[in-house]
């Protein structure tokens, strides 16, 4: 076991990591999904409890990633953000300012409902359904577009996870990254997320994914 493996697609590159994100060597991008920033602040608007420590956990592996891998672009398919505007909004954008030169490409999620001027005061460039590079597509749910021959789609929306079993009836549900043959889906970044089972063929890759560990179970 180790926090990271390679995937390649097309010649390309992809290192899978445990942090819940994918570096695409060629482009030097960093591709993550459905970190859904601002939705513990929307329950804790809402009177429910939850520790904020989770929302700095996330940024703050955020900011691991970036450091770690310091990519020219992010490219995030979908639901950065969960709600409307709360106080998570704002300690984002002080986070932001530290990162003002980095590009970061959003493909919009269906909770990716802030007003376009607060997209463009973060300095986050949003591509309504799918954004393109070469022959790799990037959207937030591919079942909303119609997939095209010879292209590969990067997606992530449903939160994919796998189910691993154990002894006896014992089993583990993990967050896992995807792959068919056309596709890829990424486990949601955010840690406040949960998981949804995945249908896995013989001919798929799926790589699950431990607190420290990816782990290629198919």
């Amino acid at each position: 076991m180790a926090p990271f493996a390679l995937h390649e697609i097309f010649g390309n590159h992809f290192v899978l990591s445990h942090h819940r994100t994918i570096f695409w060597e060629e482009e030097q991008a960093l591709i993550i999904s459905d970190l859904h920033l601002g939705k513990i602040g929307h329950f804790r608007k809402n009177g429910i409890g939850i520790p904020q420590n989770i929302f700095k956990e996330d940024l703050q592996r955020l900011l691991s990633a970036i450091q770690l891998n310091n990519p020219k672009q992010i490219i995030v398919v979908g639901d950065f953000f969960h709600s409307n505007h709360n106080s998570e909004h704002e300690l984002f954008l002080r986070w932001r300012n530290d990162f003002k030169t980095l590009p970061i490409k959003l493909i919009m999620g269906n909770h990716d409902i802030l007003d376009m001027q607060w997209y463009r005061q973060a300095g986050i460039a949003c591509f309504e359904k799918l954004h393109s590079i070469g022959n790799f597509i990037f959207c937030h749910d591919v079942l909303n577009i119609e997939m095209e021959k010879e292209k590969f789609y990067f997606s992530g929306h449903i939160h994919p996870g796998i189910k691993l079993k154990g002894m006896g009836k014992q089993s583990l549900q993990l967050p896992c990254f995807y792959f068919g043959k056309q596709l890829a889906v990424l486990p949601a970044f955010g840690r406040f997320t949960g998981t949804q089972c995945v249908k896995v063929n013989k001919s798929d890759s799926v790589y699950a994914l431990t607190e420290n560990n990816v782990i290629k179970v198919q």
